[in-house]
């Protein structure tokens, strides 16, 4: 929930958790400094961390009110990154977690984690977002740790020269062990996407690592980066992901899409491949399906 206010004469002056309080009747200062730690709170445009705060007659305050149980801690440390040199970091990020800040939060998102991993606050080096996943889907995800290589791997990415591997448990059964779909992807509603054209050129390359009852694993390649490609895709295909309501798939605990595997060419020419194999709840799932072998 998004809640928006305008500071008036009677709080201009005010630290922000105590006016804040006063505009939005709902919210007590408790629960206000709670949602300005988070991350959660804009004061004209710009997101401000300090409950303390002067305010000013005309500040616009937004607030982003989140469940307090769907907030969780995301932390990294160096036993849990993946791969780390002068260039790059490469985690894996949890299924259930932001890759970066929104409107209600920046603490508990991936991004957040990085920054205080990568020590951003301290240094002046802002987190640098080069690609994303989707909030349900796990995985590898890599972050430049300066400018000139956020700008080498950015090139890269839209190149297509950093080769993707997703794992995906479908529903129904693949029409082949390997299969191309090679469909434009279109907006087609608010937060949804669908095969439609006119639309942006998508290719995926398919290929079946296992096969259960009614259920299958396959392993997801995306040749383009288009949003929810691979969900889209498999949809068209009539396989809808696991876990993706979005997209048809049937109900589980968890969107059943993970990014196994990200190679690139690093600097001195040497091909880099930072990989992470599905979590334990990512397996289990599988298992109920009659679905092996990784």
């Amino acid at each position: 929930m998004i809640l928006k206010e305008t500071v008036a004469a009677a709080q201009a002056g005010m630290r922000l958790d105590d006016g804040a309080a006063l505009l939005f009747e709902s919210l007590s200062k408790t629960r206000v400094r709670r949602i300005v730690d988070l991350g959660g709170c804009t004061v004209n445009g710009t997101m401000v961390r300090v409950a303390s705060r002067t305010l000013r007659q005309g500040d616009e305050i937004v607030l982003g009110v989140m469940e307090p149980e769907r907030f969780k801690e995301l932390v990294y440390t160096a036993d849990s990154i993946l791969y780390e040199d002068d260039e790059v970091v490469g985690i894996c990020k949890p299924a259930g977690f932001n890759s970066q800040r929104t409107p209600y939060q920046l603490k508990g998102t991936v991004e957040y984690a990085i920054g205080v991993y990568l020590k951003c606050a301290a240094n002046g080096e802002p987190v640098r977002i080069i690609h994303r996943l989707d909030r349900g889907t796990s995985g590898v995800m890599l972050f430049p740790k300066n400018r000139t290589a956020a700008a080498r791997l950015s090139q890269l990415l839209k190149e297509g020269r950093v080769e993707k591997h997703y794992l995906a448990l479908v529903s129904g059964s693949p029409p082949a062990g390997e299969w191309l779909v090679d469909q434009p992807i279109a907006k087609v509603g608010s937060a949804r996407y669908g095969v439609a054209r006119p639309g942006k050129e998508a290719r995926t390359g398919f290929r079946v690592v296992a096969q259960g009852d009614g259920a299958a694993l396959v392993e997801a390649r995306p040749l383009t980066g288009r949003t929810h490609q691979i969900r889209v895709h498999l949809e068209h295909c009539g396989l809808p992901i696991v876990g993706d309501s979005t997209y048809g798939g049937v109900a589980a605990p968890r969107l059943m899409l993970h990014c196994r595997s990200m190679s690139f060419e690093g600097r001195d020419g040497r091909v880099v491949t930072v990989s992470a194999l599905p979590d334990e709840e990512f397996q289990q799932i599988c298992g109920q399906n009659g679905v092996f072998g990784f």
